[in-house]
């Protein structure tokens, strides 16, 4: 058994106790695959920071119905969270003129936010600048049936099952996304392999070029599956595969069942 380094057993603990054997097993095929990494890792600079490397698997293992896979964290520490495309630095999803700030900075969630309003029915392909934009957000600012925050957005993709994780797990400054992400591979054939043992499968749901890398891996041939462009590219927007899979969950809406549960 290799050595693991304990700052990244530490991070552990965010995830669920049903993903522990699991991403233990994927811990040591990666150290296996690439046996100095986690040691470079654990002394190294990297995002997301304040042990939330797992922070995604706080889903237990069994509720997964979608796995959403994207590049990488956000190079900006207040906005990596350990949960892809989720900007920690966001809170108010809406701006008297638009969308807030904050979102229009985090380009793919401005443009997943948008892709959502055009499935949604509020804003039409082709037409999503800030004129557009701004009545649309006013609107959403005074109707109670619309989400306000990003972890609003993030509650409702949990409550719909989604895994929400990165191709790589890290960000450094020093290193390509692309490297980090080949060796994180390992790691998540292990993962695909426990996901794949659910019935049905999840849906494995890949953005960008990064992420459908994890098609080389034979366990990918399990899941059903739905591939896109990165969301920091403008078609995106109007991508309809994204707008039929997204669009009946009506994300930007709340999720009364879950208020009702809590």
């Amino acid at each position: 058994m290799s050595t693991i380094p304990p700052t990244i057993l530490a991070a552990l603990d965010l995830a669920d106790a049903s993903w522990r054997p699991h991403l233990l097993a994927g811990l040591e095929a990666l150290a296996a695959a690439n046996p100095a990494y986690l040691a470079e890792l654990a002394v190294d600079d990297y995002l997301p920071t304040e042990g939330r490397l797992f922070a995604a698997f706080a889903l237990p293992l069994t509720r997964v119905r979608y796995v959403l896979v994207g590049e990488g964290p956000y190079p900006r520490a207040a906005s990596a969270t350990g949960v892809c495309f989720m900007d920690g630095a966001v809170g108010a999803l809406w701006s008297a003129d638009g969308l807030s700030k904050p979102v229009n900075r985090a380009t793919s969630l401005r443009n997943f936010m948008k892709m959502l309003l055009v499935a949604d029915g509020q804003l039409q392909a082709g037409a999503t600048s800030g004129v557009q934009m701004a009545p649309v957000a006013a609107r959403a600012r005074v109707d109670a049936a619309m989400i306000q925050t990003l972890p609003d957005l993030q509650a409702n993709l949990t409550a719909q099952g989604f895994l929400l994780l990165n191709a790589a797990l890290v960000f450094r400054h020093t290193v390509k996304p692309a490297i980090d992400a080949k060796a994180w591979l390992p790691f998540l054939q292990v993962v695909l392999r426990a996901l794949a043992g659910l019935a049905p499968p999840p849906t494995l749901v890949l953005w960008g070029k990064i992420a459908e890398e994890l098609k080389k891996l034979p366990e990918t041939a399990r899941f059903p599956q739905a591939s896109a462009e990165h969301p920091y590219n403008l078609s995106f927007i109007e991508h309809a595969g994204m707008q039929a899979l997204f669009g009946p969950m009506r994300l930007l809406r709340q999720n009364r069942v879950t208020e009702r549960q809590a």
